[in-house]
């Protein structure tokens, strides 16, 4: 199906082509485009179409329509706003999802656009009513009923003590102070949400100019602020209960019915199961849920079947006097998630790939075939790029390996080597913005035993709770681990087989082999990552199909090292192999096989030659993320999304999960009872299996686990705006939110800094000086984790500034290290050549014939005698800077000093700190690479 774009109404061109909200109002029985002025703003005589348009991260466009009707609005405007929106969305590629929208009962994802609420307003255009002026001379006194714990329903009812009740919250609008009135049976989330529209109130109408107070149901004469409530009602009296007419008609139950619109008509179908079998592409169909109603679109159907059928739903609501259900229309293959979950089996469907130019033309092009248009489609998909690990990564780092029900602390040359069929927890403590970080983990290894895993995660657990749930947690299976764990550990090797008790029993009451990875064995390392700060080396089955074009690999057997470089590899995988080989075999030199000239003996250590994939091993990526609130009545988790959420959707008393697909986040609020923040892994664990979003999400997918206060920036960072101040006030949300709307500043919670909280006896807190880092290289070599300011400085003008993120430096290869030669190659080559070397083994990157000279001797024997430890130079009567004043750019110049080696007059520690390396490391480096390093740091 598609539609002519000159039968299209002018006013819809050009719609749906950028993320946001566009709103047509019917006028003449013609839509009018709003000016953005007046979005929000709606007349109770008008109808309206408003268009949403979300940009995903695959590049594509997704669309949800939804024609509003005010509840003075005549029947043919109402159908003339639904045809409309059916030719609209024809004219998008018919994949939006149409919501047909009554003013009192609107959904909650379209109230969700317009925060806090909507308030239409008295009036009309098209209806022939008059929009009603305000005179900003007379307030008119008005009551509202709010209703709703994410999203607030707002209806305006009479000025009288009759429309009050006990279960919904009332605001009370006079000239001079707005009063929100909470009925008793009212909960802490309704309360605090209908806050937000005591704001708006006063925001909108007041100026911000007016008092706001509080009432609770119950108090009576006693408190002012009751009492002068009540004497607006001409004084207290017992209140009614809540009828059934006030109620809005969201419960309604009735038995599922399936309707086939068949030419003008709708015929019921008998079955006994509800099965996606039912629903054929050429037809459409009415699916009746009672408050829910679902147009289903084949989509070999044609515009006349499908605005034949809107309309026989719009006759059947009429007829059944049932205005106040929603209805929702789904075309075939764009399918909701709520309608899917009718049906008692729905099966899986491909998803689009949009990696390529070549793939979105094969997609359009089917597509096209079927009748759909595919402009949203053809917009261009973004690279897939390492993502950022919004993580500092000059942290401290502690690992222990699980045995049986105890852990080991492991020394920090051994904590980077983890078994494949071993448990462990990591502790990683690191600098956030105003107080120090934890991320407190689990990492299951593929063969690692069942009993150990329990182990592991109820040891972490105790950790966490050690640091009064302060600390995130991570439950983590290798294979499937995020960015954030990688740059934690830097430098990763991953081994075969086990250390821990319980695998090692295991293997034994089984018969089973132990492959354990020995040193003087057969093994061969596949070599990934994006940078020193990121990288790994895992072991695989040493066979030659075990080999990637894409990728490097380390085979050693024996005395017998050999590097295999794939074609497709590029400098930076060459760089991140010959770390990796200083770490699994740095005493023993390495042969080096290109692709495709291997020698005989590496094919023989493999077992001779067999075909191998070219193609990178693809992780599973990062998606539009999905808030949804959880409860657990009676051991049953249930889910209920948020739509378009934000920070205050953050309820202090509730638990959420935000899902990534990659991975999911379990937050916690402080208010959330302590037996139930025990419990936040398994709410995570549940949700994965509960499926909701209906992804196909592995039992493995990564959990963190947040506490509302301790937010780290990789979880803020899926927020639009993040206060880190409204998360550490005292309180329930309510409580929270009206000492803001008072006070108008939010008071901070006095609770202490994280730093004094203490994780099995060590305190999380340490300062910079103190914390040490496991080595990405054997301890033989010179080579420091991390950048040192010199060569930052040395890369930083050719890194765009807009990229670099401020909690992680990003990998300078990206950069250094270009795929495809350009403009800049030669300029970019000659600095690869010396970041790669500098970063590189020493031992190859130093000519034989240089020889140090006096000063490195001298250096060398200062560190040799002092046993690594050095001294301040001071001592020996030589005259010492700080390094503000030794720069060539400095205001305070050092005195008499030799202009030509101003890196002789830092001290020792400030030497290693600037240059990354020590005195007589630096000294053995070629002149012109010392010159290149000092003119970076603007000493030369």
């Amino acid at each position: 199906m598609s539609v002519s774009m000159k039968d299209l109404d002018p006013a819809f061109r050009g719609a749906g082509q950028k993320d946001g909200l566009e709103i047509w109002r019917i006028e003449n029985f013609k839509p009018v485009s709003m000016p953005t002025s007046s979005y929000g703003k709606f007349y109770m005589g008008d109808s309206y179409i408003i268009l949403k348009t979300t940009a995903l991260k695959n590049g594509s466009f997704r669309h949800d329509l939804h024609y509003w009707l005010g509840k003075d609005t005549c029947q043919d405007e109402a159908g003339t706003a639904a045809i409309l929106t059916v030719e609209l969305d024809a004219s998008l590629g018919g994949r939006a999802v149409q919501y047909r929208e009554v003013q009192g009962n609107e959904t909650e994802k379209l109230l969700t656009y317009f925060r806090p609420c909507i308030m239409p307003q008295p009036g009309g255009v098209a209806s022939g009513f008059n929009h009603v002026e305000v005179n900003e001379q007379e307030h008119v006194t008005r009551l509202y009923v709010c209703r709703g714990s994410y999203v607030v329903h707002v209806k305006e009812v009479p000025f009288a003590r009759s429309s009050l009740n006990h279960d919904d919250i009332f605001i009370l609008d006079t000239k001079s102070k707005i009063f929100q009135f909470n009925g008793s049976n009212s909960c802490i989330q309704e309360r605090a949400k209908a806050l937000e529209v005591v704001q708006y109130i006063k925001d909108t109408f007041h100026e911000g100019k007016c008092e706001v107070a509080a009432v609770e149901d119950g108090k009576l004469m006693a408190d002012a602020e009751a009492g002068e409530f009540w004497a607006l009602f001409g004084g207290f009296a017992p209140l009614p209960r809540k009828t059934a007419s006030d109620e809005t008609g969201e419960d309604m139950e009735a038995a599922v019915k399936l309707l086939c619109f068949n030419q003008g008509n709708l015929e019921p179908i008998g079955f006994e199961s509800l099965a996606h079998e039912l629903l054929e592409t050429n037809k459409c169909y009415l699916l009746d849920c009672g408050a829910e109603m679902y147009v289903w679109m084949g989509r070999s159907t044609s515009l006349q079947q499908r605005k034949g059928a809107s309309e026989a739903a719009e006759k059947l609501l009429v007829d059944d006097s049932r205005t106040k259900s929603h209805v929702m229309k789904v075309i075939e293959g764009y399918e909701t998630i709520m309608f899917k979950s009718k049906f008692n089996k729905w099966p899986a469907t491909p998803e689009l790939k949009l990696s390529s130019e070549d793939g979105r033309g094969k997609v359009a092009a089917l597509l096209k075939s079927q009748g759909l248009d595919v402009k949203g489609l053809m917009k261009s998909a973004p690279l897939k790029e390492e993502p950022e690990p919004y993580i500092d990564c000059t942290g401290h780092l502690q690992v222990w390996r699980v045995s049986g029900n105890k852990k080991t602390l492991l020394s920090s040359t051994e904590q980077s080597k983890l078994y494949t069929g071993d448990c462990y927890i990591f502790q990683y403590t690191y600098a956030g913005d105003d107080k120090e970080e934890c991320l407190i983990g689990t990492w299951f290894g593929k063969k690692s035993i069942e009993e150990e895993r329990a182990s592991a995660i109820s040891l972490a657990s105790k950790m966490v709770q050690a640091a009064k749930f302060q600390a995130t947690m991570a439950r983590l299976y290798e294979g499937k681990e995020p960015i954030q764990f990688f740059v934690t550990f830097q430098s990763l090797q991953v081994f075969k087989g086990g250390l821990s008790s319980g695998y090692k029993n295991f293997i034994a009451e089984n018969g089973l082999d132990d492959d354990s990875y020995s040193e003087s064995g057969l093994a061969l390392f596949r070599v990934q990552g994006s940078g020193s700060e990121n990288m790994q080396a895992i072991q695989v089955d040493a066979v030659a199909s075990s080999l990637n074009s894409s990728y490097c690999y380390i085979l050693h057997d024996g005395n017998s090292v050999f590097t295999w470089i794939g074609n497709n590899t590029t400098s930076l995988d060459h760089d991140l192999v010959e770390r990796q080989l200083d770490a699994i075999k740095s005493d023993l030199p390495s042969r080096s096989q290109k692709e495709g000239r291997e020698t005989d003996k590496f094919w023989e250590l493999l077992g001779g030659k067999s075909k191998y994939s070219n193609k990178k091993i693809e992780r599973e990526q990062e998606s539009d993320p999905h808030l949804f609130s959880c409860i657990l009545p009676k051991g049953t988790l249930k889910v209920k999304e948020i739509h378009h959420f934000n920070q205050d959707d953050l309820m202090a008393e509730d638990v959420f999960v935000l899902d990534c697909h990659s991975y999911i986040f379990v937050w916690v609020g402080q208010e959330v009872d302590a037996k139930v923040k025990t419990q936040t892994m398994d709410i995570g664990e549940k949700f994965l299996v509960r499926d909701f979003l209906m992804e196909n999400l592995s039992r493995e997918t990564t959990i963190f686990t947040v506490s509302e206060g301790s937010e780290p920036q990789f979880f803020t960072r899926f927020f639009t705006s993040w206060d880190p101040a409204k998360s550490s006030m005292h309180g329930s949300s309510y409580q929270r939110r009206l000492a803001i709307l008072k006070g108008g500043a939010p008071p901070l919670h006095d609770k202490p800094k994280r730093r004094t909280a203490v994780v099995s006896g060590r305190t999380l807190g340490q300062d910079k000086s103190q914390r040490s880092r496991s080595m990405s290289t054997s301890p033989e070599c010179h080579r420091l984790r991390g950048r040192s300011p010199a060569f930052a400085a040395l890369t930083s003008s050719f890194e765009k500034p807009s990229t670099r993120n401020l909690s992680t430096p990003p990998p300078a290869v990206k950069k250094l290290f270009p795929k495809s030669a350009g403009p800049e190659t030669s300029k970019q080559s000659a600095i690869s050549d010396l970041t790669s070397s500098l970063q590189g083994p020493l031992k190859s990157t130093i000519p034989k014939s240089v020889k140090a000279g006096a000063e490195a001797e001298k250096a060398i024997q200062e560190e040799d005698g002092a046993g690594g430890n050095d001294e301040a130079e001071d001592d020996e009567g030589r005259t010492v800077y700080p390094y503000e004043r030794l720069v060539t750019t400095s205001e305070d110049p050092a005195p008499d000093i030799d202009l030509t080696k101003r890196e002789i007059y830092l001290s020792t520690d400030e030497f290693r700190e600037k240059f990354g390396m020590t005195r007589a490391a630096f000294y053995k480096l070629p002149k012109w690479k010392q010159n290149k390093l000092k003119t970076a740091l603007q000493l030369f």
